[in-house]
């Protein structure tokens, strides 16, 4: 999962996407690279073409804070994507990033608790790589039938239904992505991420091409279509809050607009889930193993 030389990679990916224009520099009608010459990016950073060069070959691996600030500014970098740029530029050692191991996919009772509350909201908890551990009965119903449902990414590119499900797919897809870089930044070693990744990345070819991008983006808040093959379509804005409890962990809470449609059509759905089989929120895929449940791997 770009092991090798990973800043490198990053600057060659983001440098491709800055359009000269944007910089106030000529676009010209004969520029043989997508995006930023790597002479334009040194000298608008302030450094030089050679030390530049030898930063994307991997020759110099140690920019400084300020160097890496100067280059967050000309390719037009978002606060997340800079800071994920100084992760690459200054990586923590493997040694000190194995001393941790990785805490089994458990959501606590609390937690569960509280979810299984929410009858009118679909809410759902997500691990590090964006898997669902956890999730209500309403927000298993929004999904019900999907392929993957337990895995949003491998959900977003390999679900033969997707494209239908989401009205907006491309938007999704891209945002799916640059959340699982983000995801990537953070828990680089995760070896079910890198076989996500690598997954993805060999049966997708469209997967493939927006990981190259390098976008770096968490899940914050935002608003997503449905189309639900029972209730129809759906309008959902949504929250990702941070678990305190449980560092790494996401919770994902979805709401419709008071007296809208897809509020109507959310209280259909909530009513069909209470009459059929849909059941407590128990945890996802592999955490519900954990916690003794026979069928957590009933699509959600």
């Amino acid at each position: 999962m770009d092991s090798e030389n990973p800043l490198g990679r990053f600057l060659r990916a983001r440098r491709a996407l800055v359009r000269p224009e944007d910089l106030g520099l000529p676009a010209g009608d004969r520029r043989r690279v997508a995006g930023l010459r790597r002479e334009e990016v040194a000298v608008l950073a302030g450094v030089s073409t050679d030390y530049y060069v030898r930063l994307e070959q991997g020759r110099e691996r140690s920019p400084s804070a300020q160097v890496v600030d100067a280059l967050a500014r000309v390719l037009c970098l978002e606060e997340e994507a800079t800071a994920h740029l100084h992760r690459l530029a200054r990586p923590v050692p493997a040694a000190r990033r194995r001393t941790g191991a990785r805490r089994e996919e458990r959501v606590g009772p609390h937690l569960l608790r509280m979810v299984e509350s929410w009858h009118r909201t679909p809410a759902a908890v997500l691990g590090p790589r964006l898997n669902v551990l956890a999730q209500n009965t309403l927000c298993r119903a929004l999904y019900d039938g999907r392929t993957h449902a337990d895995d949003p990414a491998r959900m977003v590119f390999l679900d033969p239904d997707a494209r239908e499900f989401y009205p907006d797919w491309e938007k999704v897809a891209l945002d799916t992505v640059a959340g699982l870089r983000a995801a990537a930044g953070a828990h680089a070693d995760d070896p079910e991420l890198v076989e996500l990744v690598g997954e993805l990345s060999l049966r997708s070819e469209t997967f493939r091409s927006l990981w190259a991008r390098h976008d770096v983006r968490s899940k914050t808040h935002g608003t997503k279509r449905f189309r639900h093959p029972l209730v129809g379509e759906l309008t959902l804005e949504y929250e990702s809050l941070t678990v305190n409890s449980a560092p790494g962990r996401q919770l994902l809470v979805y709401h419709a607009e008071p007296g809208s449609p897809s509020e109507q059509a959310l209280d259909l759905l909530g009513s069909l889930a209470a009459t059929g089989d849909a059941g407590a929120p128990r945890p996802a895929g592999d955490a519900a193993r954990a916690h003794g449940d026979p069928a957590g791997d009933r699509p959600a």
